[in-house]
């Protein structure tokens, strides 16, 4: 990406093979590399390095380690891996052949999971984790409410809020993607297009709303999340509020909001927030492993159509994630 833009502007280049600088790091040979929203809004806004230019975008991947620095001892040449980092535009990221990552920050890929499936799943994992778990303290037989279900983030945060014993409502926008979220767990589900999401959480809990409401969306659905959701309840979040959300059903229902940005550690270069992520990942791959946690990959394209892959997501239909194969 030389400049900020429209999808076209990904395009394929060459630029020399990265190489180990610190003795932590690692040399991964990349398989596939996960497409996420961030990736998008970068592409068109500009990074968070603007200077520096031309950026490889990609904070999912996923492929095999080809090197390692003296100091690492936990992976060797020919381990499999999974990670997010990179792909901001300091550090370059996944859509590419090789990548250069902290041994600190990766994990080591599910078995059971193909490339493709792996490096669609640790932003979105690591995202509804610390939603769900750390931000919004989720406790088993309570009833949460995940805003776009059957997405990438919602669908491994139905998953995961099943796992701890909850009770889910999601909201889809079709029947597809309501036959799809009850394949994951979800016990009620609700059509956005065609019924009131607030009405509908307030039947669901006969006039209480619920424990925890999951905000995927932002804009007018962190509104509707407030009206959703219980006195003294929670509302996690993974967008900033728009300037004109109104706040006093909150206020007077003394909810508490917290934030989501699973990229934090990564922009503040927090290390130990870093390596908890990574710990996150090698507990996930325990749950996918053992059958309890599905990664759902809806389309891959090859390497050289990055800004197809961009279309497709931009246009709000796709379910689960989109991958790119880089060495397809």
């Amino acid at each position: 990406m030389n400049a900020p833009g429209e999808p076209a502007v990904l395009q394929m280049g060459t630029v020399p093979t990265p190489t180990i600088q610190q003795d932590t790091e690692l040399r991964v040979r990349l398989k596939a590399a996960g497409v996420n929203p961030i990736d998008t809004k970068l592409r068109q806004r500009g990074t968070f390095f603007p200077d520096r230019l031309p950026a490889i975008l990609g904070c999912d991947g996923a492929g095999i380690v080809e090197a390692v620095g003296a100091a690492v001892k936990q992976f060797q040449p020919g381990d499999e891996v999974y990670f997010c980092n990179g792909g901001l535009g300091g550090h370059p990221g996944n859509y590419a052949e090789w990548a250069i990552v902290d041994a600190r920050f990766a994990a080591r890929k599910p078995t059971t999971l193909s490339f493709a499936a792996a490096a669609a799943a640790p932003l979105v994992l690591i995202t509804a984790w610390e939603a769900l778990y750390d931000r919004g303290n989720l406790q088993s037989g309570q009833r949460v409410l995940i805003h776009a279900g059957a997405g990438g983030v919602g669908h491994v945060a139905v998953q995961l809020a099943r796992l701890r014993g909850a009770i889910v409502s999601t909201t889809v926008s079709n029947d597809t993607k309501a036959a799809f979220v009850q394949t994951l767990g979800a016990s009620h589900i609700i059509n956005y297009k065609e019924t009131d999401v607030a009405q509908a959480a307030m039947d669901w809990t006969h006039g209480q709303g619920v424990d925890l409401t999951f905000d995927t969306v932002g804009g007018a659905v962190l509104s509707q999340s407030f009206a959703a959701t219980k006195m003294y309840g929670d509302i996690v979040t993974i967008l900033e509020p728009d300037p004109t959300t109104n706040w006093k059903l909150a206020r007077t229902r003394n909810q508490r909001l917290g934030f989501e940005l699973m990229l934090l550690p990564m922009l503040q270069g927090l290390v130990e927030a870093q390596q908890a992520q990574a710990n996150i990942l090698q507990q996930c791959a325990q749950l996918i492993d053992s059958g309890q946690l599905q990664i759902h990959v809806s389309q891959t394209f090859p390497l050289a159509d990055a800004a197809a892959a961009h279309r497709a997501l931009a246009s709000g239909s796709t379910t689960g994630k989109l991958v790119l194969l880089t060495d397809a």
